[in-house]
């Protein structure tokens, strides 16, 4: 089968590989119709994770099942699925939780919990960006998509990973209606947070960035769009709330947060969030940090660590919640709100590609080139 194969820092090419086939008599295997590329994609993409060469990518799937293990009856043959980026495995002590994104048993690496598909440091699984994908317990991971799956792919593809972690961002913030939201980051996780906080009645969504194409997105949907290469975002957003801050703000950037200028700094938005946030508020970081990052120009940061102000977000009274999404609490839910109730999340897709178009699409995407906000593959072509 043809496959994304990550071959080195800046480097993915689309290679033969191996079939995925059915190795337990849990698996289910999907033809993969459709596949996103993911901004955390992009920090395998660059080399600032370990993720090894010769692997495939891509964590947010969707596709038809072509043949299932002989321990899978609830998941039939044709049925199309999408598949959280969270492999697990439902009967450990975190999966009874709802801790889907912390397995205890799919990950074989000692002292690391939660697997994924394509992903660094998350279990030997390769990545759908590719023909065919196996699904370990296929019962457990395949959310069968209603009827209309076929025409709207785009949209039930954002279930795998993209807008429950936007959703997720929300609910660690503890959004209710009426609440001021801010979100840090307008790529396509902060775009789906801002989307959620709406969707959650929020009376005033706030979202920040410098790229002038991704505001204009946010802007779409009815968020304030905060340009921060024009003034102090903090200024902008205690402005916006009469000096306040607003109740809730939303971490969507990561490690790799840059300034408008081009310099990263590791801890730039959890401080500016610490800053735009009222006292007791809440705040939610989704955005992906790593335990090291050996290319980190900051020397504190290539130990996986950040300076916070702690004291002021002591002294405020501030509750922040971070982690990975736990895909399986939102994804049926919101599943059904775009069959039943019309959402859209596929407003952020910027272009759709065959696999052949994947390092093109990487590079530009990498670039944070205009235009480009959220690129979708079709391993098996167009339908």
């Amino acid at each position: 089968m043809k496959a994304v194969v990550y071959e080195g820092p800046r480097r993915v090419s689309v290679t033969t590989v191996p079939d995925a086939r059915i190795e337990r008599h849990t698996d289910a295997l999907v033809r993969v119709t459709t596949s996103n590329i993911c901004g955390s994609d992009l920090h395998m993409y660059e080399g600032r994770t370990t993720f090894e060469p010769g692997r495939v990518l891509g964590h947010e799937n969707l596709g038809e099942v072509v043949e299932i293990g002989d321990a899978v009856d609830r998941v039939k043959v044709g049925d199309m699925v999408c598949l959280p980026f969270n492999i697990s495995c439902g009967f450990c002590a975190n999966c009874e939780q709802g801790l889907t994104a912390f397995c205890l048993t799919t990950n074989p690496a000692p002292g690391l919990a939660g697997a994924a598909y394509g992903y660094a440091d998350m279990g030997p699984y390769n990545g759908g960006q590719a023909e065919l994908l196996r699904v370990p317990y296929g019962d457990y991971n395949c959310l069968v998509l209603p009827e209309d799956a076929w025409e709207k792919q785009t949209d039930y593809v954002m279930l795998a990973d993209v807008w429950p972690t936007g959703w997720h961002a929300t609910v660690l913030a503890c959004v209710h209606p009426g609440d001021t939201v801010v979100v840090y980051g307008a790529g396509p996780v902060g775009l789906m947070a801002a989307y959620s906080a709406l969707l959650r009645n929020a009376s005033c969504v706030m979202v920040i960035d410098h790229h002038p194409d991704r505001l204009a997105k946010a802007e779409e949907i009815g968020a304030i769009a905060i340009d921060d290469s024009r003034s102090s975002p903090v200024d902008q957003v205690l402005e916006l709330t009469q000096g306040m801050g607003a109740d809730r703000g939303c971490e969507c950037v990561g490690f790799q947060a840059h300034d408008p200028e081009g310099g990263e700094h590791p801890n730039m938005t959890l401080n500016n969030l610490v800053k735009s946030v009222k006292f007791t508020g809440c705040i939610a970081v989704v955005g992906l940090y790593v335990p090291r990052d050996p290319r980190g120009g900051n020397n504190l940061y290539k130990r996986g660590e950040v300076s916070i102000d702690y004291g002021t977000f002591w002294t405020k009274g501030q509750t922040m919640s971070t982690g990975q999404c736990n895909v399986k609490n939102y994804n049926r839910q919101l599943c059904s709100l775009i069959h039943e109730a019309g959402a859209r999340p596929s407003w952020i897709v910027s272009q759709e590609l065959g696999l052949d178009d994947a390092p093109k699409a990487y590079a530009h995407f990498d670039a944070r080139e205009k235009g480009w906000t959220k690129v979708v593959l079709h391993p098996n072509g167009f339908h």
